[in-house]
């Protein structure tokens, strides 16, 4: 027996002939009444047993977007139910009226939707379906919990997506489709055409200008096919909160913008993200297919409070056949550069080339600039010295062969994309 407001309401009324004959029998009688009626409406009430439920939702829904959750209720039982359903989600799925009143006649179905705004990233199971019937009276009913399995997959905002077109438009003037083309060391041969002041006097092709009675230049394209590597640290340095989101976040939404570019410019792009295991790994796909691929696989992943295994990074590289593009998204962290990537980097340096991004944090340059007061200045010196050791493990990391592409959370993604531009454009890759 559930008793509903009504039946605290009609209780409440007691006062009125208990203020009449206050005697503890008038009372007594009242609330036998009432606990007779509510009874008699459970009894009346339809089970909630007696009904079939399906859940069904959306397979995946970037963060930020709606969904919605369809629960189909089937009547199995011989009397009319009426009552409430509550379609249960954990909070961060965002379900702002998981109740819905339900009137359905015996053996029929009904389906009600619950609307869906997720707020965070990863998978989101939902809870169970719990039906609630009231009888003709409406003091009382019964209720009872369904299973109804369903997973939200929550895929990464990619807002830096609009970035995208102005990096590709830069990318087409490299690939020679405008009336811009360059000249690099690795570029493969375009075309020919007419010298112009102020082109590269080492690009005049000799042979051809022989052949004519005007001077010929070769024009360049970047290589195709190159290979690139995303390395995601997943370790502790990941769990860092900058801003409102962790480190984390900011190294998916970077990893995403680059194999966006990177595939539109004919590279193959892989990933890996590690901590002390390999906890994702995206290798083969290409086209349209590559950002769902891995979007899909960045999606249930969780900062762990482990230390990043680099040597397991150097495994997984030595395997590559060819010169690769290595880029690591990590947290540019002077202890733990020093500890074990410094190494590796400078080994993975000697045969590819090596990109290290790092999202930096707001607050600790806030922290540098203030001088309001005693403590702040205290502060300030500290994070002046933490800026200081930053710089100088960025230093050793580049004469060691590594580019090191440092910005804060929303602007790691379009400085890691120009960073692969000049790289393509000098022929680096």
């Amino acid at each position: 027996m559930v008793p509903t407001a009504r039946a605290a309401v009609v209780t409440a009324l007691g006062a009125l002939p208990a203020a009449v004959w206050p005697t503890t029998t008038t009372v007594g009688l009242w609330v036998g009444l009432v606990v007779l009626g509510c009874a008699v409406d459970t009894a009346l009430a339809a089970s909630p047993r007696a009904v079939t439920v399906d859940r069904s939702v959306g397979t995946s829904v970037r963060l930020g977007e709606a969904a919605t959750s369809v629960v189909t209720l089937t009547s199995t039982g011989s009397r009319r139910l009426r009552g409430v359903l509550r379609d249960a989600w954990p909070p961060s799925a965002g379900a702002t009226a998981d109740r819905h009143r339900l009137d359905i006649p015996a053996g029929q179905r009904r389906r009600v939707r619950t609307a869906l705004r997720p707020t965070r990233r990863g998978d989101r199971p939902a809870d169970l379906v719990t039906v609630r019937t009231v009888g003709p009276l409406g003091l009382a009913g019964r209720q009872a919990s369904h299973p109804a399995p369903a997973t939200l997959r929550v895929l990464p905002a990619f807002t830096s997506r609009r970035h995208l077109p102005s990096r590709l438009a830069r990318l087409r003037e490299m690939d020679g489709r405008t009336a811009v083309l360059i000249r690099g060391q690795g570029t493969e041969f375009d075309s020919l055409r007419e010298y112009v002041i102020g082109d590269d006097v080492r690009a005049i092709d000799w042979r051809a200008t022989a052949r004519r009675a005007d001077v010929v230049v070769r024009t360049w394209r970047p290589e195709r096919d190159r290979r690139v590597l995303l390395v995601l640290d997943v370790a502790r340095l990941s769990a860092a909160r900058l801003g409102e989101a962790p480190r984390l976040d900011a190294q998916i939404e970077a990893a995403l913008l680059l194999a966006a570019l990177a595939s539109r410019a004919g590279d193959r792009v892989d990933l890996v993200a590690v901590d002390s295991e390999v906890r994702a790994r995206v290798a083969g796909e290409t086209g349209p297919r590559l950002l769902g691929a891995l979007a899909s696989a960045l999606a249930p992943l969780e900062p762990s409070l482990v230390e990043t295994s680099w040597t397991r990074v150097t495994q997984l590289v030595r395997d590559l056949p060819h010169r690769t593009l290595v880029v690591l998204l990590t947290a540019l962290e002077p202890t733990a550069v020093a500890a074990g990537l410094l190494p590796v980097a400078a080994a993975l340096a000697r045969d590819h080339a090596v990109v290290l991004a790092s999202a930096s944090d707001p607050e600790v340059e806030a922290l540098r600039r203030d001088r309001s007061d005693t403590d702040a200045v205290f502060d300030a010196a500290a994070a002046e010295r933490a800026e200081l050791e930053r710089r100088a493990a960025a230093l050793r990391l580049r004469r060691r062969g590594v580019e090191v592409v440092e910005a804060t959370a929303d602007d790691l993604a379009p400085a890691l994309a120009d960073t692969y531009l000049a790289l393509k454009a000098a022929g680096r890759l």
